[in-house]
Parts: structure tokens; sequence; C-alpha cells
């Protein structure tokens, strides 16, 4: 059996009788073990494919919804609805760059309904408390 090859050393050695077990006593340094002890491996290639995770994309389904069915305002929460749906899709058929965009056009229309209702809802409020007659 071949033996692995040495690595060099501050202090050469002749061969490995005696000689050498009395130079490690005498405090000689040694060499590394991870030098003394080489060995060649190989890395295996491994192929992990990355699919994109379709679960970080918002659809806002229940905010379309409640959109929809108190606050359509202009049918803003139908458009809103529409989108969600399209995102649903899109989430499906993992397209996950046309998901993205179409929650995001979902939400604007959401946002927009809901503030355009609730600024009607608050605008009726005040216009109970304060009728106009009173001017």
């Amino acid at each position: 059996s071949a033996s692995p090859p040495m690595a060099p050393t501050l202090f050469p050695m002749e061969s490995k009788s005696s000689k050498a077990d009395s130079v490690r006593a005498s405090g000689a340094p040694q060499a590394c073990k991870h030098l003394a002890e080489k060995k060649t491996t190989t890395n295996p290639t491994t192929v992990i494919e990355v699919y994109p995770d379709t679960t970080e994309v918002n659809d806002y389904y229940l905010w379309s919804i409640f959109n929809f069915v108190y606050l359509n305002f202009c049918c803003l929460g139908f458009i809103a609805l529409a989108y969600s749906l399209k995102v649903r899709d899109k989430k499906l058929l993992n397209d996950l760059n046309g998901a993205v965009e179409d929650a995001k056009t979902a939400r604007l229309f959401n946002i927009t309904s809901s503030a355009l209702a609730a600024s009607c809802i608050i605008l009726v409020l005040i216009f109970l408390r304060y009728p106009l007659s009173d001017y």
C-alpha cells in the first residue's frame, strides 16, 4: 500500500525509523496534520431547481369582495374583484410577474374604492348632523 506523501518540514527526516521518533520527542515542530494527510476529493454537482414562491403574492380577494358588496363606488369594487380573480388564475399558472402586476392593480382599485366610499359616508354624516337649511 502506498503511503500519502509527507509535507515538507523545517527539520528534514532521513527515514521513518527510530531517529524520526527521537526528533519528535526532542520537541521539534511537527508538520500540520492536514498537510500530511492530503486527500483528493471531488465534489459531486447537485442541481437544485428553485421555483418562484407564488404564496407570497397577495390577491386581496376578501378586500375586493367587501368592496364589491358594501362599497361598490362607481363599480371600482367590481373591477378590483376582477383583478383579484386574475391574480389567483396567474398564481395557478405560475406567472409570478403577471400576478404581481395584477395584485398591484387590484390593491389600487381597492384603496380607491374604500377611500371614495369612506369620504362619501363621512360627507353624508356631516350633512345629517349639520343640514343645509341651517345656513
